[in-house]
């Protein structure tokens, strides 16, 4: 391991930020990288325990203590070799995933874990500038054609396997650009575009092949893909927003927070949009969800000057620290600050929405708005809310963005003329570890089967599909599953 005693001799410090009053006049990144001695000092607290628990924090099994290890001693190949063995997309991971590898890590019982997401990100961005992100498929093909529907994260991971395995891959994106959620649902001050547009050329120099403005089931026949092609992976995504149907829902101003993002995102890429603008400039911006996407609505509704912006959460406030129901080393739902936070809004928990007001012309003007008390289980876990009585008021609002989760894949078009079956929860229906549907040779992949989750789940998924995608066509497959770890251990 890099330092016996750095775990003892050096705390956990975070990359600095660009100052709240600059960041929020424009839609950079503001996380900066670490200088060469605080990378070398945060990788060295890794502790090389005996059961790396981290691994198994992670949905993807990331080999983190060996790479921390390689971080300390400046090994960069080594470190991108180890890495890029579980993790395609190690850029986006590093800047958008929530970490639950941390949440699992030793260190963290009592002490702040280790920066992992922090040094995943600096492997790969020193990677790139040391020429080392290079192509990968082989020159040998196997002469099979795979379709992926879809190019968010677990489109791109299935791409990129299955190309690396030897196969023709297209990849099919309705929209005018590849990277779905990533590109179009992430707000650019988190991931700016050109990080996607670099790992897009990367691919296509393996010869995946990207063909974007084309929405198979509408623009294409379902039919016609599955015909010419020997496999099919879905990795649509979970698209289909939920909706808060309360009296007021028609009127002007009340948007999914997907439109609104999505929409921010064109304008700073000068691209084109032929929708209704929809700004929170000037307006007294109310965010329902207090999820991460309504965390991105709050840093949007800043950048873009809002008047006054409030985040409303029906749930009850999470503890700061792990209780005795959020045992190590499982995730805990514990209160979390977002950078957007930081920059200015008010959170309100234990608060439910019951009315949108409008005005004469029909905009809205307020919110009819009542506190609720949680029943909780044996666990913990809230069960049943009720209204508390006298505490209903308005709260004056011009802009509220719908932040409340997905439900599942739109169904309209590809997913009804394949005839794939849906499960409970009206998701595409494949078992996990077999990913493969009722339709002959067609798979799924991501947030389009298991439904609404994490980037780095949806690239776990689309790299495990595509193992199983390889084993059907061929019969076995080289490619690397989270057996990986595994295999790594005993090679070295």
């Amino acid at each position: 391991m890099g330092k016996v005693t750095g775990f003892q001799e050096y705390n956990r410090e975070m990359p600095e930020k660009t100052p709240v009053a600059e960041r929020v006049k424009n839609y950079k990144e503001f996380v900066h990288l670490y200088p060469e001695e605080k990378l070398n000092q945060q990788s060295a607290r890794c502790m090389n325990c005996g059961i790396p628990f981290c691994h198994s924090g992670c949905p993807l099994g990331n080999i983190i203590p060996e790479f921390n290890d390689a971080v300390y001693r400046k090994n960069w190949e080594e470190a991108y070799t180890i890495l890029s063995s579980t993790n395609n997309f190690p850029e986006f991971t590093g800047r958008i995933c929530p970490a639950p590898c941390e949440s699992a890590c030793v260190l963290g019982i009592n002490k702040p874990a280790v920066a992992i997401e922090e040094i995943e990100k600096h492997i790969i961005e020193i990677a790139y500038s040391k020429n080392l992100v290079k192509p990968v498929a082989p020159l040998v093909k196997t002469g099979k054609k795979v379709a992926v529907i879809g190019s968010g994260p677990a489109g791109l991971a299935a791409a990129a396997q299955l190309s690396k395995a030897g196969h023709k891959v297209t990849v099919f994106e309705r929209d005018d650009k590849p990277g779905g959620l990533l590109r179009y649902g992430i707000p650019d001050f988190k991931l700016e575009k050109w990080v996607i547009d670099r790992r897009i050329a990367i691919m296509e120099q393996d010869g995946v092949e990207f063909k974007c403005n084309v929405e198979v089931g509408k623009d294409i026949a379902a039919e016609e893909i599955t015909r010419t092609h020997d496999a099919v992976v879905l990795a649509g995504g979970s698209t289909i927003p939920r909706n808060l149907n309360i009296p007021g829902r028609e009127l002007k101003g009340i948007h999914f927070a997907m439109d609104f993002l999505k929409q921010q995102n064109k304008r700073v890429s000068d691209t084109a949009f032929y929708t209704e603008n929809i700004l929170a400039t000037d307006k007294d911006v109310v965010v329902i969800g207090g999820g991460d996407t309504g965390s991105d609505c709050v840093g949007t509704s800043n950048r873009q000057g809002a008047k006054s912006i409030k985040q409303f959460e029906v749930m009850v406030q999470p503890p700061a620290q792990r209780t005795a129901n959020m045992p190590w080393p499982t995730y805990p739902m514990v209160l979390k600050t977002t950078s957007s936070h930081e920059e200015g809004a008010e959170r309100f928990w234990g608060i439910n929405t019951e009315e949108f007001l409008g005005d004469e012309h029909g905009n809205l003007r307020a919110l009819k708005v009542v506190d609720v008390s949680w029943e909780l289980d044996v666990m913990g876990r809230p069960i049943k809310f009720n209204r508390v009585e006298g505490s209903e008021r308005e709260i004056p609002c011009q802009r509220v963005f719908l932040a409340m989760g997905f439900l599942h894949p739109q169904h309209i078009g590809l997913v009804e003329n394949l005839g794939v079956e849906l499960d409970e929860r009206k998701n595409v229906k494949a078992q996990e570890g077999v990913y493969r549907t009722n339709v002959s040779k067609v798979f799924a992949a991501g947030d389009m089967r298991r439904g609404q989750s994490l980037v780095v789940w949806a690239i776990s998924e689309g790299r495990e599909a595509a193992r199983k995608v390889d084993e059907f066509l061929m019969g076995h497959s080289l490619l690397e599953s989270k057996d990986a770890i595994n295999q790594f251990e005993q090679a070295f």
